[in-house]
């Protein structure tokens, strides 16, 4: 019976009943014996599922220059009815001296090559390489915003546990969604996009996160948390989600910490919490002036980590009403459930803040880049 109100729905985009946190099946269980798995190529291929799910590849840009962007391909399908791709790309200007720049188009004709590590569409393309270390982004799709990007990872790639899914539904035996996360932490980055004003070198640091929601995004997360921070020697990454009543309001929380060629730890031992909270008074989402994002684990040898990157987060560099911004088929997801207004904050905080890093006792203080969002769904 469980199944088929969750079905219903999963059609209908209304609020699923409360089946408590017994109905999920965190990753973090898996990371209790093995915090994380380091990815092989096969760990990047496209599910491309045939029921309702959103699966995106983004790859998230900071260039020596201090721009920083975003280019992302997001795979789309609701209640095995209509499936949709879209290619976006999003430029943050040095300093906000000009309007952030944000390009979202349709694709058409997308498919995959035979191993399903490659996506193709109408003017688009994201290759993996045939050793797996580097994709190519080309997108002709926007006229304000060509891409043409190479993005090559430093560190090994990784995913939280044995296969870095959570798992939703009553019977274990027969989960009725899930959610991924795999990150390549650490990358270089060459290339740019050509914007109408000229074109951008984005050449600099990179991270990518290969994510899957198998069900609809509503149903699985009512908040986020993301956060990438690159300094000269180390990178910080985090995925954080919190579910709906529904399961619990439960915290699922993956991410690691790398420098050049090595993973440092990851895993599910992680938090982020937002401090100086203030109302939005445009949606009533609390909205974070200052945050702390922690990470906790241990190296390969059985050294203890901890690291904690803390403070203002300054002037927002945007808030997107993403109701008002995405494209139909997300609306066609989400549908007109009652109390979904998802809003996304998004921030790169000036002055830069500093990771505090120990392992096994010796600390480690390096200031860097973040990017971070915060993202509120629903109640």
């Amino acid at each position: 019976m469980n199944w088929l109100k969750q079905q219903v729905a999963n059609v209908a985009g209304t609020q699923e009943p409360i089946y408590g946190p017994s109905a999920l099946r965190s990753v973090a269980k898996q990371a209790e014996t093995t915090p994380y798995t380091e990815l092989e190529k096969k760990d990047l291929r496209w599910q491309a599922m045939e029921s309702t799910c959103v699966e995106t590849q983004t790859f998230y840009l900071m260039a020596d220059s201090g721009h920083i962007g975003m280019a992302q391909v997001i795979y789309s399908n609701v209640a095995g009815l209509r499936t949709t791709c879209q290619f976006n790309t999003k430029i943050f200007y040095p300093g906000g001296t000009k309007p952030n720049l944000w390009s979202s188009d349709a694709l058409s004709n997308y498919g995959f090559d035979d191993q399903q590590l490659c996506f193709y569409a109408d003017g688009c393309a994201i290759d993996l390489s045939e050793d797996g270390m580097s994709y190519t982004i080309k997108s002709a799709t926007n006229e304000a915003s060509i891409v043409h990007l190479m993005v090559t990872r430093n560190t090994p790639g990784f995913q939280a546990g044995k296969d870095g899914k959570s798992y939703f539904g009553t019977d274990p035996k027969n989960p009725w969604g899930s959610m991924r996360h795999a990150f390549w932490p650490r990358c270089e980055v060459e290339g740019g996009i050509i914007t109408k004003e000229g074109e951008i070198d984005f050449k600099g640091k990179a991270m990518f996160v290969h994510a899957l929601q198998g069900m609809k995004p509503h149903h699985a997360a009512a908040r986020w948390n993301f956060v990438n921070f690159q300094s000269p020697t180390y990178s910080a990454v985090m995925m954080e989600y919190t579910t709906p009543p529904s399961y619990g309001s439960s915290v699922v929380n993956v991410g690691g910490l790398v420098k050049d060629g090595e993973i440092i730890c990851a895993g599910s031992g992680n938090s982020a919490t937002h401090l100086d909270i203030k109302d939005d008074p445009d949606n009533e989402w609390p909205e974070p002036a200052a945050v702390n994002f922690e990470w906790s684990g241990t190296t390969k040898e059985g050294k203890l980590v901890t690291a904690e990157l803390a403070g203002a987060l300054g002037k927002r560099l945007d808030k997107v009403d993403v109701m008002a911004e995405v494209p139909g088929f997300v609306k066609a997801i989400i549908g007109g459930v009652a109390g979904t207004k998802p809003y996304i904050y998004q921030y790169s905080p000036e002055p830069r803040l500093s990771l505090k890093l120990t392992v096994d006792g010796v600390e480690a203080v390096e200031e860097g880049v973040l990017f971070s969002e915060a993202t509120f769904i629903c109640q």
